[in-house]
C-alpha cells in the first residue's frame, strides 16, 4: 500500500520539486503537476507528485498521519481524528443515490 504525504514546495528545477516534509528535505518529481509553484502543497507518492493539496487539507492528512504514528507507538493520538469524532458515516455518492432511489441491492 503507498500512502500520499503532503509536502510543501520550496522550489523548482526543471521538473525536480525541493521540498519539505515537516523538517526533512524531500525531492518530488513534479512531471504530472507542471502547474505547482514554490509555496503549493502537493500529495507526494513515492516520490512523485500527484495533486495539489488546499494547505487546510494538507494539514489534515498531516496530522492524521501524525496520530496514527502515535497509536502505532502505544501513545495518545491528540485531536487528529477531530474533524472525524462526532461525523456520522457516510455512503459514497453512488450508494447514497441507490438508497435514495429505495433500492436495497445492485
Amino acid at each position: 500500500m503507498c500512502v500520499g504525504i503532503p509536502v510543501l514546495l520550496v522550489a523548482i528545477d526543471g521538473i525536480a520539486g525541493h521540498a519539505l516534509d515537516g523538517e526533512r528535505p524531500a525531492l518530488v518529481d513534479l512531471s504530472l503537476l507542471p502547474e505547482a509553484r514554490p509555496g503549493d502543497w502537493v500529495l507526494n507518492f513515492l516520490g512523485t507528485a500527484h495533486a495539489l493539496l488546499p494547505e487546510d487539507e494538507a494539514q489534515k492528512i498531516r496530522a492524521a498521519l501524525a496520530g496514527l504514528a502515535a497509536l502505532m507507538q502505544g501513545q495518545d493520538p491528540g485531536d487528529a481524528f477531530a474533524d472525524l469524532e462526532n461525523r456520522l458515516p457516510r455512503l459514497p455518492p453512488h450508494l447514497q443515490a441507490a438508497q435514495d432511489a429505495g433500492r436495497s441491492t445492485g
